[in-house]
């Protein structure tokens, strides 16, 4: 019987049989203990010492000297060997047969692994594969580093044992726990997916919030905040366009004459044209005209035709400077005139308007040129706030009785029906606004003296108030725009056509 408890082939005693070592796994993948043993080789012939290593007993390596302490052992007598019987002698080393020969080498056969030690059977050392080192405990650092580490911390940025030792220290510090979490929130806005564009109402926030605290001396007059708003919101789109986008083309739309007409201009030729229409503002408060008043025409459309064929070259962004000091300067002539400069007149050449309602007027074109711009130069521009939407939209409607009576009298509008005193409720169009800045107006038909009154509604027009007032600037023929229609349709489409007659260049 051999070393590891098997008997030989024919019944002998084999000593220093050699076997071929299965395959190991790594020590930190492979439990040796839960891995059973594969099964031992078939019993066979001995074979040479030099086919495999001798797995019986550790031998020390062939280059380095053994100790002195094994020299003793070396001369301990062996237990006798079985002598093999003459007629089957063993072959020589050299020459070995090849039916008593080793395990063909396309067939290897595994053989079990190393001894796993007296400790595996036990669940020792040797049961256990080894594990990663990693430290969970914080570092033991200083409130002043631990103080500078909290932004790193804030944006997830410091390692595993800072974190912890942050983390821990913000359990027992309150001004760092505190700071810890206005950083958290700052880095929050970092990574906000919301849009740059400011607040349209930002800057009526923030004077609301300043003249609360402190009152302004000279107040801007409210009919004039929304051409201050207006002029404040174009200031800012062109402070963002480069140079070259200032010579963007740009397409100014409205009606005459039953059908729509157009213009096309650059973006510095819309705000020289918002300039030369503001001058008759300007000349209405005594300020200085930029067509050098005299014999500069009161039309619109010709005082623009003026300026542009008057500028030598085409304008530049060297025109916003000019247009903005002149809006600031009527703001503030306008806040320090009082109360009386509001009923100012301000003639447009055909028609006049209070100053009051001309500084509205101005706001409402200053806002459909600002839009004309930011679609030239592919830019947001949102509508102007509810409050100021809801007074341009009281003027459009307040003017529709008079644009009735002047198309009326060129044949364009239907024949009054049932004529009233001036004053006295007569037939009208309930033209309800929806949505943003809307409300409900009562537009008298037969008189632009008479009083619409809801008693007296024949028709009935629902509209966006933003569509409507693209109605009104000429930005969309009345047949296409987007309304609830109820009642006479003569008068619907009277006061819508009369809506678009309302623009102008």
């Amino acid at each position: 019987m051999n070393g590891d408890g098997r008997e030989s082939e024919g019944g002998e005693e084999v000593r220093g049989a050699r076997r071929i070592p299965g395959p190991r796994g790594a020590a930190d993948d492979l439990d040796l203990a839960s891995v059973p043993l594969p099964p031992l080789p078939p019993p066979g012939g001995t074979a040479p010492d030099e086919a495999v290593p001798d797995q019986s007993a550790p031998q020390p390596e062939r280059d380095e000297p053994e100790p002195p302490a094994a020299k003793p052992e070396r001369d301990e007598p062996e237990p006798p060997a079985a002598e093999p019987e003459p007629e089957e002698s063993e072959p020589p080393a050299a020459e070995p047969e090849p039916e008593e020969s080793e395990p063909p080498a396309a067939e290897p056969v595994p053989g079990p692994g190393p001894d796993p030690g007296p400790d595996a059977a036990d669940g020792g050392p040797a049961d256990r594969s080894p594990e990663p080192f990693v430290s969970s405990a914080p570092v033991d650092l200083p409130h002043q580093v631990l103080k500078a580490l909290l932004g790193a911390w804030a944006l997830s940025a410091c390692s595993a044992e800072e974190t912890a030792a942050v983390e821990d220290h913000l359990t027992g510090c309150a001004p760092c726990a505190d700071e810890a979490l206005r950083l958290r929130d700052a880095v929050g806005l970092l990574h906000t997916d919301g849009s740059l564009d400011l607040d349209p109402t930002l800057r009526t926030r923030v004077l609301d919030g300043c003249f609360g605290r402190r009152p302004a001396r000279i107040p801007v007059p409210e009919w004039a905040a929304p051409y201050d708003a207006e002029t404040a919101r174009l200031d800012a789109l062109l402070r963002d366009i480069g140079d070259s986008e200032w010579h963007a083309p740009v397409r100014l739309q409205w009606f005459e004459e039953e059908r729509q007409v157009s213009r096309r201009t650059s973006v510095a030729g819309v705000i020289g044209h918002l300039m030369a229409v503001d001058g008759l503002l300007s000349a209405a408060l005594g300020l200085d005209d930029p067509l050098d008043g005299g014999g500069a025409p009161l039309d619109p459309t010709e005082r623009t035709e003026t300026y542009w064929s008057a500028t030598r070259r085409p304008p530049t962004r060297a025109v916003r400077e000019p247009w903005r000091a002149q809006s600031h300067e009527l703001i503030r002539t306008a806040s320090f005139a009082g109360r009386n400069v509001a009923e100012t007149s301000v003639s447009y050449g055909a028609f006049a308007l209070p100053l009051q309602d001309a500084a509205l007027d101005r706001a409402f074109e200053c806002w459909v040129h600002g839009g004309d711009i930011a679609d030239a130069v592919d830019y947001p521009y949102p509508a102007p706030s509810a409050a100021h939407l809801h007074r341009m939209i009281d003027l459009a409607a307040r003017m529709l009785p008079g644009a009735l009576a002047g198309r009326r009298g060129t044949g364009l509008a239907g024949p009054a029906k049932d004529l009233v005193t001036a004053g006295a409720p007569g037939r009208s169009l309930h033209l309800e606004i929806e949505g943003h800045g809307g409300g409900d107006w009562y537009i008298a038909l037969d008189s632009p003296a008479a009083v619409g009154a809801p008693e007296r509604a024949v028709a009935q027009v629902a509209l966006d108030g933003v569509e409507f007032c693209r109605l009104v600037a000429g930005h969309i023929s009345p047949v296409e725009a987007a309304a609830g229609q109820e009642g006479d349709r003569e008068a619907i489409r009277d006061v819508l056509f009369a809506a678009a007659s309302l623009s102008r260049l």
